[in-house]
């Protein structure tokens, strides 16, 4: 019974010491959510960005936002929250590189047919109009289609992350999937006209 009074507090939990933050400004707050997390966010931009140095920069990024991210948005899950902002951080990075030099879409994501070559255009009109061409073929699939293509090779999601997401069936998934790529490629090679 005595020794109760000597036991250590249970350290606060992430939401605690977010909160703890927001009532407080105390640095050490978030501190102490960039020890815990700093792995998670480095994997994640390592991920999105394959440099290590420029993960690192994003990594450090990340947290110098939450200063101000934190004060803006309620929070009910942490980490799930932290995933979503370094991901998009790191897409932000990605679209902005993208500007300076011209990248092809068989580079920014997995290629969504076989024969690419429609993609291979050195001429950047020529490249603005294929993806304007496959922004619209996508509007023209179904929206189950359209939905699934767009996690799995959009945002990279493996078909139980689509099947958890969407509450369809992890076969309807790989369905969609598969005809969808089917109908987009059939779209791009009806209203594709080679130079």
């Amino acid at each position: 019974m005595f020794l109760k009074f000597f036991k250590k507090a249970d350290p606060p939990d992430d939401l605690q010491l977010v909160q703890q933050y927001r009532a407080t400004g105390d640095m050490d707050c978030l501190g102490e959510l960039f020890e815990r997390h700093t792995e998670m966010v480095y994997l994640v931009c390592l991920k999105y960005l394959r440099d290590e140095d420029d993960s690192k920069d994003a990594t450090m990024q990340v947290f110098e936002s939450l200063t101000e991210l934190l004060l803006k948005h309620d929070i009910a899950n942490f980490k799930s929250w932290l995933h979503v902002i370094t991901k998009n951080h790191c897409l932000m990075q990605l679209r902005a590189r993208k500007g300076k030099e011209q990248i092809s879409l068989e580079d920014a994501s997995p290629p969504f047919m076989e024969n690419s070559a429609l993609f291979h255009h050195s001429d950047a009109e020529l490249q603005e109009q294929s993806e304007e061409q496959l922004r619209q073929g996508l509007e023209t699939l179904p929206p189950e289609q359209r939905t699934c293509v767009g996690l799995f090779y959009l945002q990279q999601k493996s078909y139980k992350e689509i099947a958890e997401q969407t509450n369809f069936d992890l076969n309807k998934v790989k369905s969609y999937i598969q005809n969808g790529k089917r109908n987009l490629k059939l779209y791009l090679e009806k209203h594709h006209e080679p130079r």
